[in-house]
Protein backbone atom coordinates (compact mmCIF):
# COMPACT_ATOMS: atom_id res chain seq x y z
CA UNK A 1 0.00 0.00 0.00
CA UNK A 2 1.42 3.49 -1.25
CA UNK A 3 1.83 6.20 1.75
CA UNK A 4 0.22 9.35 0.19
CA UNK A 5 2.39 11.98 0.05
CA UNK A 6 2.67 14.60 2.96
CA UNK A 7 4.67 17.60 1.65
CA UNK A 8 1.21 19.38 0.32
CA UNK A 9 -0.21 19.08 3.54
CA UNK A 10 2.63 20.90 5.65
CA UNK A 11 2.79 23.23 2.95
CA UNK A 12 -0.72 23.88 3.16
CA UNK A 13 -0.38 24.61 7.08
CA UNK A 14 2.85 26.71 6.97
CA UNK A 15 0.94 28.99 4.80
CA UNK A 16 -1.86 29.15 6.45
CA UNK A 17 0.45 29.88 9.98
CA UNK A 18 2.05 32.58 7.67
CA UNK A 19 -1.11 33.88 6.58
CA UNK A 20 -2.58 34.31 9.95
CA UNK A 21 1.04 35.54 11.79
CA UNK A 22 0.86 38.50 9.13
CA UNK A 23 -2.61 39.06 10.20
CA UNK A 24 -1.70 39.47 13.84
CA UNK A 25 1.26 41.27 13.57
CA UNK A 26 -0.81 43.93 11.40
CA UNK A 27 -3.58 43.39 13.93
CA UNK A 28 -1.26 44.36 16.84
CA UNK A 29 0.78 47.20 15.11
CA UNK A 30 -2.73 48.57 14.19
CA UNK A 31 -4.29 47.84 18.02
CA UNK A 32 -1.00 50.08 18.93
CA UNK A 33 -1.60 53.00 17.09
CA UNK A 34 -5.36 52.99 18.28
CA UNK A 35 -4.10 52.34 21.96
CA UNK A 36 -1.11 55.12 21.43
CA UNK A 37 -4.03 57.72 19.67
CA UNK A 38 -6.26 57.11 22.81
CA UNK A 39 -3.40 57.32 25.13
CA UNK A 40 -2.52 61.17 23.65
CA UNK A 41 -6.91 62.24 23.86
CA UNK A 42 -6.76 61.16 27.53
CA UNK A 43 -3.43 63.43 28.14
CA UNK A 44 -4.97 66.13 26.18
CA UNK A 45 -8.15 66.19 27.54
CA UNK A 46 -6.64 65.87 31.42
CA UNK A 47 -4.32 68.66 30.53
CA UNK A 48 -7.26 71.18 29.22
CA UNK A 49 -9.51 69.87 31.85
CA UNK A 50 -6.69 71.00 34.88
CA UNK A 51 -6.34 74.47 32.86
CA UNK A 52 -9.96 74.30 33.13
CA UNK A 53 -10.08 73.83 36.87
CA UNK A 54 -7.36 76.84 37.27
CA UNK A 55 -9.17 79.11 35.66
CA UNK A 56 -12.81 78.24 37.08
CA UNK A 57 -10.65 78.61 40.49
CA UNK A 58 -9.12 81.79 39.82
CA UNK A 59 -12.85 83.31 38.66
CA UNK A 60 -14.30 82.12 41.95
CA UNK A 61 -11.36 83.40 44.47
CA UNK A 62 -12.01 86.89 42.33
CA UNK A 63 -16.12 86.57 42.53
CA UNK A 64 -15.32 85.69 46.45
CA UNK A 65 -13.12 88.93 46.79
CA UNK A 66 -15.76 90.82 45.02
CA UNK A 67 -18.25 89.75 46.84
CA UNK A 68 -16.45 90.08 50.23
CA UNK A 69 -15.76 93.48 49.44
CA UNK A 70 -19.31 94.63 48.50
CA UNK A 71 -21.79 92.37 50.46
CA UNK A 72 -20.18 93.14 54.28
CA UNK A 73 -20.68 96.56 55.74
CA UNK A 74 -18.25 96.27 57.97
CA UNK A 75 -15.59 95.76 54.89
CA UNK A 76 -12.92 98.59 54.66
CA UNK A 77 -12.23 97.37 51.03
CA UNK A 78 -13.36 99.17 48.02
CA UNK A 79 -15.08 97.49 45.23
CA UNK A 80 -13.73 97.99 41.80
CA UNK A 81 -15.80 99.09 39.21
CA UNK A 82 -14.47 97.12 36.00
CA UNK A 83 -15.85 97.32 32.69
CA UNK A 84 -12.84 96.57 30.90
CA UNK A 85 -12.19 100.56 29.77
CA UNK A 86 -15.43 100.52 27.60
CA UNK A 87 -17.78 103.18 28.39
CA UNK A 88 -20.86 101.77 30.11
CA UNK A 89 -23.98 104.06 28.44
CA UNK A 90 -27.44 104.53 30.23
CA UNK A 91 -30.05 106.31 29.75
CA UNK A 92 -32.80 106.93 32.11
CA UNK A 93 -36.47 107.97 31.08
CA UNK A 94 -38.78 109.52 33.40
CA UNK A 95 -42.55 111.07 33.03
CA UNK A 96 -45.21 112.15 34.74
CA UNK A 97 -49.15 112.53 34.76
CA UNK A 98 -49.96 115.18 37.16
CA UNK A 99 -52.91 116.73 38.91
CA UNK A 100 -53.55 119.45 41.47
CA UNK A 101 -56.68 120.64 42.97
CA UNK A 102 -54.43 123.73 43.47
CA UNK A 103 -53.91 125.75 40.04
CA UNK A 104 -50.91 127.83 41.63
CA UNK A 105 -48.57 126.29 44.46
CA UNK A 106 -48.13 129.12 46.54
CA UNK A 107 -45.17 129.82 48.72
CA UNK A 108 -43.39 127.82 50.98
CA UNK A 109 -44.44 129.34 54.33
CA UNK A 110 -41.39 131.21 56.12
CA UNK A 111 -38.71 129.86 52.89
CA UNK A 112 -37.23 130.99 50.07
CA UNK A 113 -36.90 128.27 48.07
CA UNK A 114 -35.03 127.58 44.82
CA UNK A 115 -36.67 126.69 41.09
CA UNK A 116 -36.08 123.14 41.64
CA UNK A 117 -37.78 123.26 44.91
CA UNK A 118 -41.28 124.21 43.76
CA UNK A 119 -44.17 121.05 43.12
CA UNK A 120 -43.61 120.36 39.69
CA UNK A 121 -46.18 120.80 36.25
CA UNK A 122 -49.69 119.65 35.77
CA UNK A 123 -50.47 117.11 33.31
CA UNK A 124 -48.72 115.23 31.06
CA UNK A 125 -44.80 116.18 31.29
CA UNK A 126 -41.35 114.61 30.87
CA UNK A 127 -39.66 115.19 34.15
CA UNK A 128 -35.75 114.45 33.65
CA UNK A 129 -34.08 112.22 30.71
CA UNK A 130 -30.81 111.57 32.11
CA UNK A 131 -27.96 110.10 29.97
CA UNK A 132 -24.98 108.75 31.45
CA UNK A 133 -20.94 108.00 30.66
CA UNK A 134 -19.26 105.90 33.04
CA UNK A 135 -15.89 103.86 33.30
CA UNK A 136 -12.71 103.33 34.69
CA UNK A 137 -10.42 105.33 32.94
CA UNK A 138 -7.40 102.99 33.75
CA UNK A 139 -5.85 101.10 36.73
CA UNK A 140 -6.65 104.31 39.20
CA UNK A 141 -9.09 106.19 38.52
CA UNK A 142 -12.98 105.65 37.37
CA UNK A 143 -14.73 108.42 36.09
CA UNK A 144 -18.55 109.55 35.30
CA UNK A 145 -20.88 112.03 33.82
CA UNK A 146 -24.67 112.33 34.17
CA UNK A 147 -26.45 114.98 31.84
CA UNK A 148 -29.92 115.67 32.15
CA UNK A 149 -32.42 116.85 29.37
CA UNK A 150 -35.03 118.69 31.47
CA UNK A 151 -37.88 121.62 29.92
CA UNK A 152 -38.28 124.87 31.09
CA UNK A 153 -40.02 127.85 30.55
CA UNK A 154 -40.93 126.11 27.29
CA UNK A 155 -38.02 124.94 25.72
CA UNK A 156 -35.58 122.01 26.28
CA UNK A 157 -31.93 122.69 28.11
CA UNK A 158 -29.26 119.89 29.38
CA UNK A 159 -27.90 120.73 32.69
CA UNK A 160 -24.80 119.09 33.58
CA UNK A 161 -25.89 117.36 36.91
CA UNK A 162 -22.77 114.93 37.55
CA UNK A 163 -19.01 114.94 35.60
CA UNK A 164 -16.41 113.58 38.38
CA UNK A 165 -12.98 111.08 38.54
CA UNK A 166 -12.96 109.24 41.90
CA UNK A 167 -10.07 106.67 42.71
CA UNK A 168 -10.19 103.07 42.52
CA UNK A 169 -8.54 101.07 45.24
CA UNK A 170 -5.26 101.00 43.50
CA UNK A 171 -4.45 104.85 43.48
CA UNK A 172 -2.03 104.56 45.94
CA UNK A 173 -4.11 105.87 48.96
CA UNK A 174 -4.53 104.19 52.16
CA UNK A 175 -6.97 101.02 51.73
CA UNK A 176 -10.65 101.77 52.85
CA UNK A 177 -9.67 106.23 51.39
CA UNK A 178 -11.57 107.37 48.65
CA UNK A 179 -10.67 110.72 46.73
CA UNK A 180 -13.66 112.12 44.66
CA UNK A 181 -13.33 115.42 42.61
CA UNK A 182 -15.60 116.98 39.80
CA UNK A 183 -19.24 118.14 40.07
CA UNK A 184 -21.29 114.95 41.62
CA UNK A 185 -24.07 115.02 44.03
CA UNK A 186 -21.95 114.77 47.23
CA UNK A 187 -22.44 113.41 50.97
CA UNK A 188 -25.22 114.75 52.90
CA UNK A 189 -27.80 112.97 54.21
CA UNK A 190 -28.99 109.67 52.86
CA UNK A 191 -31.39 111.23 49.47
CA UNK A 192 -28.93 113.65 48.17
CA UNK A 193 -26.40 110.68 46.92
CA UNK A 194 -28.70 108.95 44.14
CA UNK A 195 -30.75 110.43 41.39
CA UNK A 196 -34.17 111.47 41.58
CA UNK A 197 -35.20 108.09 39.60
CA UNK A 198 -33.55 105.58 42.47
CA UNK A 199 -36.17 107.53 45.14
CA UNK A 200 -38.70 105.61 46.31
CA UNK A 201 -41.31 108.23 46.10
CA UNK A 202 -41.79 110.48 42.92
CA UNK A 203 -40.88 113.61 44.60
CA UNK A 204 -38.20 114.86 46.96
CA UNK A 205 -39.64 115.89 50.85
CA UNK A 206 -40.11 119.07 52.13
CA UNK A 207 -36.55 119.60 53.66
CA UNK A 208 -34.43 118.28 50.65
CA UNK A 209 -36.84 120.81 48.52
CA UNK A 210 -36.35 124.05 50.95
CA UNK A 211 -32.92 123.47 52.08
CA UNK A 212 -30.92 122.32 49.08
CA UNK A 213 -32.89 123.17 46.35
CA UNK A 214 -34.25 119.17 46.01
CA UNK A 215 -30.18 118.34 45.93
CA UNK A 216 -26.39 119.30 46.16
CA UNK A 217 -24.30 119.12 43.59
CA UNK A 218 -21.87 121.75 43.34
CA UNK A 219 -18.21 121.55 42.20
CA UNK A 220 -15.99 120.37 44.50
CA UNK A 221 -13.75 117.44 46.14
CA UNK A 222 -14.61 115.17 48.91
CA UNK A 223 -12.19 112.69 50.59
CA UNK A 224 -14.03 109.57 53.23
CA UNK A 225 -12.14 106.87 54.45
CA UNK A 226 -14.12 103.30 55.27
CA UNK A 227 -12.51 102.65 58.57
CA UNK A 228 -10.56 99.07 58.99
CA UNK A 229 -13.20 98.03 61.82
CA UNK A 230 -15.54 95.43 61.86
CA UNK A 231 -18.27 97.04 62.20
CA UNK A 232 -19.15 99.66 59.10
CA UNK A 233 -17.63 103.23 59.91
CA UNK A 234 -16.98 106.10 57.62
CA UNK A 235 -16.05 109.34 57.84
CA UNK A 236 -15.02 112.43 55.52
CA UNK A 237 -15.24 115.78 54.26
CA UNK A 238 -15.27 117.92 51.16
CA UNK A 239 -14.45 121.37 50.05
CA UNK A 240 -16.73 123.72 47.27
CA UNK A 241 -17.09 125.95 45.11
CA UNK A 242 -20.29 127.73 46.71
CA UNK A 243 -22.48 127.98 43.60
CA UNK A 244 -24.89 125.88 44.20
CA UNK A 245 -28.12 126.54 46.65
CA UNK A 246 -27.98 126.93 49.73
CA UNK A 247 -24.46 128.59 48.63
CA UNK A 248 -24.98 131.04 45.74
CA UNK A 249 -22.34 133.40 43.72
CA UNK A 250 -19.37 132.09 44.36
CA UNK A 251 -16.78 135.42 45.34
CA UNK A 252 -13.92 133.55 46.52
CA UNK A 253 -14.47 130.07 44.45
CA UNK A 254 -14.45 128.34 47.46
CA UNK A 255 -17.52 129.11 49.57
CA UNK A 256 -18.56 125.49 50.84
CA UNK A 257 -17.45 122.77 53.35
CA UNK A 258 -18.87 120.04 54.56
CA UNK A 259 -17.98 116.99 57.13
CA UNK A 260 -19.76 113.60 57.86
CA UNK A 261 -19.54 110.10 59.69
CA UNK A 262 -21.46 107.30 59.18
CA UNK A 263 -21.88 103.71 59.89
CA UNK A 264 -23.80 101.02 60.35
CA UNK A 265 -24.18 96.84 60.13
CA UNK A 266 -26.54 93.79 60.80
CA UNK A 267 -28.96 92.59 63.36
CA UNK A 268 -28.83 88.82 62.16
CA UNK A 269 -29.56 87.54 58.93
CA UNK A 270 -32.24 89.24 58.14
CA UNK A 271 -31.98 93.13 59.15
CA UNK A 272 -29.57 95.87 58.55
CA UNK A 273 -29.09 99.61 59.88
CA UNK A 274 -27.39 102.73 58.97
CA UNK A 275 -27.09 106.02 60.71
CA UNK A 276 -25.26 108.97 60.03
CA UNK A 277 -24.44 112.59 60.68
CA UNK A 278 -23.18 115.18 58.50
CA UNK A 279 -22.74 119.64 58.52
CA UNK A 280 -22.86 121.53 55.50
CA UNK A 281 -21.24 125.31 55.22
CA UNK A 282 -22.29 127.56 52.32
CA UNK A 283 -21.08 131.14 51.86
CA UNK A 284 -24.01 132.69 50.27
CA UNK A 285 -23.50 135.98 48.03
CA UNK A 286 -27.08 136.73 46.04
CA UNK A 287 -28.50 133.44 46.68
CA UNK A 288 -31.53 133.92 44.23
CA UNK A 289 -35.02 132.58 44.86
CA UNK A 290 -37.22 130.52 42.43
CA UNK A 291 -38.43 133.87 41.49
CA UNK A 292 -35.12 135.57 42.17
CA UNK A 293 -37.18 138.52 43.45
CA UNK A 294 -35.73 137.79 46.91
CA UNK A 295 -31.83 137.13 47.73
CA UNK A 296 -29.79 136.15 51.03
CA UNK A 297 -26.51 137.17 51.46
CA UNK A 298 -24.86 136.10 54.62
CA UNK A 299 -23.97 132.36 56.47
CA UNK A 300 -25.74 129.37 56.22
CA UNK A 301 -24.74 126.57 58.58
CA UNK A 302 -26.89 123.13 57.52
CA UNK A 303 -26.59 119.97 59.77
CA UNK A 304 -28.55 116.73 58.89
CA UNK A 305 -29.16 113.56 60.45
CA UNK A 306 -30.37 110.06 58.95
CA UNK A 307 -31.50 106.69 59.82
CA UNK A 308 -32.33 103.61 57.48
CA UNK A 309 -33.64 100.04 58.99
CA UNK A 310 -34.24 96.88 56.81
CA UNK A 311 -36.08 93.83 57.39
CA UNK A 312 -36.48 90.82 55.03
CA UNK A 313 -39.35 88.58 56.84
CA UNK A 314 -38.20 85.96 54.59
CA UNK A 315 -34.16 86.09 55.01
CA UNK A 316 -34.63 87.20 51.47
CA UNK A 317 -34.61 91.10 50.65
CA UNK A 318 -35.90 90.33 46.90
CA UNK A 319 -39.44 89.12 47.66
CA UNK A 320 -40.25 90.90 51.07
CA UNK A 321 -39.21 93.71 52.82
CA UNK A 322 -39.56 96.52 55.12
CA UNK A 323 -37.73 99.98 54.98
CA UNK A 324 -38.21 102.70 57.57
CA UNK A 325 -36.11 105.67 56.83
CA UNK A 326 -35.92 109.33 58.59
CA UNK A 327 -34.19 112.43 58.20
CA UNK A 328 -33.98 115.83 60.52
CA UNK A 329 -32.00 119.14 59.33
CA UNK A 330 -31.43 122.20 61.36
CA UNK A 331 -30.35 125.29 59.61
CA UNK A 332 -28.97 128.26 61.10
CA UNK A 333 -28.43 131.11 58.79
CA UNK A 334 -26.79 134.92 59.56
CA UNK A 335 -27.38 137.56 57.24
CA UNK A 336 -29.60 139.75 55.21
CA UNK A 337 -32.49 139.12 52.96
CA UNK A 338 -33.09 141.33 49.86
CA UNK A 339 -36.78 142.24 49.73
CA UNK A 340 -38.91 144.64 48.22
CA UNK A 341 -38.62 146.98 51.36
CA UNK A 342 -34.75 146.82 51.20
CA UNK A 343 -32.53 144.37 53.33
CA UNK A 344 -33.65 142.59 56.47
CA UNK A 345 -31.44 140.79 58.52
CA UNK A 346 -31.94 137.55 59.93
CA UNK A 347 -30.19 135.04 62.51
CA UNK A 348 -32.23 132.47 63.58
CA UNK A 349 -32.88 128.79 63.32
CA UNK A 350 -35.52 126.50 61.01
CA UNK A 351 -36.30 123.13 61.25
CA UNK A 352 -37.41 120.08 58.96
CA UNK A 353 -37.69 116.19 58.88
CA UNK A 354 -39.27 113.46 57.08
CA UNK A 355 -40.07 109.87 57.83
CA UNK A 356 -41.03 107.23 55.38
CA UNK A 357 -42.00 103.71 55.42
CA UNK A 358 -41.95 101.09 52.70
CA UNK A 359 -43.28 97.61 52.26
CA UNK A 360 -42.34 95.17 49.54
CA UNK A 361 -44.91 92.73 49.29
CA UNK A 362 -43.45 90.74 46.28
CA UNK A 363 -40.91 91.03 44.18
CA UNK A 364 -42.70 93.37 42.02
CA UNK A 365 -45.34 95.56 44.13
CA UNK A 366 -44.53 97.67 46.53
CA UNK A 367 -46.12 100.36 49.09
CA UNK A 368 -45.40 103.22 51.25
CA UNK A 369 -45.96 106.28 53.25
CA UNK A 370 -43.94 109.29 53.76
CA UNK A 371 -44.60 112.33 56.14
CA UNK A 372 -42.72 115.73 55.95
CA UNK A 373 -42.41 118.93 57.60
CA UNK A 374 -40.69 122.50 58.10
CA UNK A 375 -40.74 124.87 61.54
CA UNK A 376 -40.35 127.89 59.90
CA UNK A 377 -38.16 131.11 61.76
CA UNK A 378 -39.84 133.75 63.35
CA UNK A 379 -40.80 136.52 60.74
CA UNK A 380 -38.54 139.32 61.21
CA UNK A 381 -40.51 142.51 61.34
CA UNK A 382 -39.07 143.48 57.76
CA UNK A 383 -40.53 140.45 56.38
CA UNK A 384 -43.85 140.47 57.32
CA UNK A 385 -45.84 140.67 54.52
CA UNK A 386 -43.17 139.65 52.42
CA UNK A 387 -43.45 135.89 50.83
CA UNK A 388 -40.98 134.85 53.41
CA UNK A 389 -43.86 135.93 56.20
CA UNK A 390 -44.56 132.37 57.66
CA UNK A 391 -47.96 133.94 59.55
CA UNK A 392 -46.86 130.85 62.34
CA UNK A 393 -47.51 128.30 59.53
CA UNK A 394 -46.05 125.47 59.59
CA UNK A 395 -45.67 123.81 55.90
CA UNK A 396 -46.67 119.49 55.71
CA UNK A 397 -46.92 117.16 53.11
CA UNK A 398 -48.20 113.45 53.10
CA UNK A 399 -47.68 111.12 50.51
CA UNK A 400 -49.00 107.47 49.68
CA UNK A 401 -47.18 105.56 47.08
CA UNK A 402 -47.37 101.95 45.16
CA UNK A 403 -45.46 101.04 42.39
CA UNK A 404 -44.93 97.93 40.11
CA UNK A 405 -41.34 97.24 39.11
CA UNK A 406 -41.45 94.51 36.19
CA UNK A 407 -37.76 94.50 36.23
CA UNK A 408 -34.73 96.84 37.82
CA UNK A 409 -34.98 98.35 34.64
CA UNK A 410 -38.57 99.15 34.57
CA UNK A 411 -41.15 101.17 37.00
CA UNK A 412 -44.34 102.31 36.91
CA UNK A 413 -45.62 104.24 39.97
CA UNK A 414 -49.11 105.72 41.33
CA UNK A 415 -49.06 108.28 44.15
CA UNK A 416 -51.29 110.68 46.20
CA UNK A 417 -50.10 113.70 47.65
CA UNK A 418 -51.83 116.59 50.45
CA UNK A 419 -49.66 119.76 50.90
CA UNK A 420 -50.35 122.19 53.38
CA UNK A 421 -47.82 124.77 52.65
CA UNK A 422 -49.04 127.70 53.65
CA UNK A 423 -52.66 129.23 54.91
CA UNK A 424 -54.28 129.00 51.24
CA UNK A 425 -55.48 125.56 51.97
CA UNK A 426 -54.42 122.33 51.27
CA UNK A 427 -53.14 120.77 47.70
CA UNK A 428 -54.44 117.38 46.69
CA UNK A 429 -52.37 115.94 44.48
CA UNK A 430 -52.36 112.67 42.17
CA UNK A 431 -49.60 111.38 40.11
CA UNK A 432 -48.76 109.02 37.93
CA UNK A 433 -44.83 108.17 36.78
CA UNK A 434 -43.05 105.95 35.10
CA UNK A 435 -39.47 105.40 35.21
CA UNK A 436 -37.46 103.27 32.16
CA UNK A 437 -33.58 102.41 32.02
CA UNK A 438 -31.98 101.76 29.08
CA UNK A 439 -27.98 100.24 28.54
CA UNK A 440 -26.13 100.25 32.04
CA UNK A 441 -27.77 100.66 34.89
CA UNK A 442 -25.66 100.90 38.05
CA UNK A 443 -26.63 99.59 41.64
CA UNK A 444 -28.34 101.70 44.36
CA UNK A 445 -26.15 102.44 47.98
CA UNK A 446 -27.78 101.01 50.95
Amino acid sequence: MNTPPRLPIVAIVLAASLTFSTTVMSQDKDTAAILQEIKSLKESYERRTAELEQKIKALESRKNAESAGSAAPASYKRNVKDNSFNPSIGLVLNGKASAFTRKTAGDMAGFAIGEEGERGNEGLSIDETELNFSTNIDDKFYGSMTAAIVREEGEDKIELEEAYVQTLPSAGLADGARLKFGRAFWTFGYLNEQHAHADDFADRPLPYRAYLNKAFNDDGIELSYVLPTDQYFEVGGGAFRGDDFPSGNSVTGLGGASIFARTGGDLGNNESWRIGAYALYSDANARATEEGAVTFNGNSYLYAADIRYTYAPTGNAKSQELILQAELFQRDENGTYNVGGGPVALDDTSVGYYAQAIYKFTPAVRAGIRFSQLDPVDTPAGLVGTDLDSNSHHPRSLSLMADWTNSEYGRIRAQINQEDLNNAGADKQLILQYIMSLGAHGAHPF
